[in-house]
């Protein structure tokens, strides 16, 4: 069962998350080349913040992580818990420019990395955040990750 797709009775939720074509692209690569994979944000505060690309289940998420959705490819999207204070109001953007992050995310060697670009929610999606459920976290999911 996909928790992120419940919501407002037509089940769905408010879009937190989405990917541009050019990371749409990079992640299918990724897939093709690795199998299932999984974007965790534990960091950064801002526009420019990396989110971390890793094969799912090869990082374990924790219990109060929270899962903003999934992606193309099925790809969850989950933020630790502190980040998610920071970004609660805010639609992300997952895009991909050229150069090397740090850390271990699986774009790295094909010299490309993950970037979050954001907005403020609008008032009407705001209040449909509002009306909605909490967002599932890594202790709802029964396979945390996954």
């Amino acid at each position: 069962m996909d928790l992120v797709g419940q919501g407002d009775g037509r089940g769905r939720r408010t879009e937190r998350v989405r990917l541009t074509p050019a990371a749409e692209e990079v992640l299918r690569v990724l897939v093709d080349t690795h199998g299932p994979v999984m974007f965790h944000q534990s960091g950064g505060c801002c526009d420019g913040s990396a989110p971390m690309c890793y094969p799912r289940g090869e990082f374990r998420v924790g219990g109060a992580d929270v899962l903003l959705g999934r992606v193309a490819c099925d790809t969850p999207f989950w933020m630790s818990a502190d980040q998610y204070r920071y970004w609660q109001h805010t639609h992300l953007t997952v895009d991909v420019v050229p150069g090397r992050g740090s850390g271990f995310s699986l774009e790295a060697p094909l010299g490309v990395r993950f970037l979050l670009r954001s907005r403020l929610f609008t008032d009407a999606e705001s209040e449909q955040v509002r009306a909605e459920a909490s967002l599932p976290t890594g202790a709802d999911v029964p396979v945390a990750g996954q």
